[in-house]
């Protein structure tokens, strides 16, 4: 699976840098937030911010990287299928 990341600024408060996370068709599935170096509590990590579809639910993880984030959603869309 390959997937397409599009920035985009998020008012989500400090943080806005963001990006929305296309999958192979197209289809939005996530929205991710870069939080700042000020961040208390993952500071410089990436939030999920939003899942959609089998990314939905009440779990939001941090990760340390981009290419963290893109293994989690990658695994967690293709863990999911049938």
């Amino acid at each position: 699976m390959t997937l397409t990341l599009q920035p985009v600024r998020v008012a989500t408060g400090a943080e806005d840098e963001g990006l929305l996370v296309f999958d192979d068709e197209q289809r939005l599935r996530a929205i991710l937030i870069h939080l700042s170096t000020e961040n208390e509590v993952a500071p410089g990590h990436w939030y999920l911010e939003a899942g959609f579809g089998r990314l939905g639910g009440h779990t939001h993880p941090t990760f340390a990287d981009l290419d963290a984030a893109q293994s989690w959603i990658t695994h967690r869309l293709d863990h999911k299928k049938g």
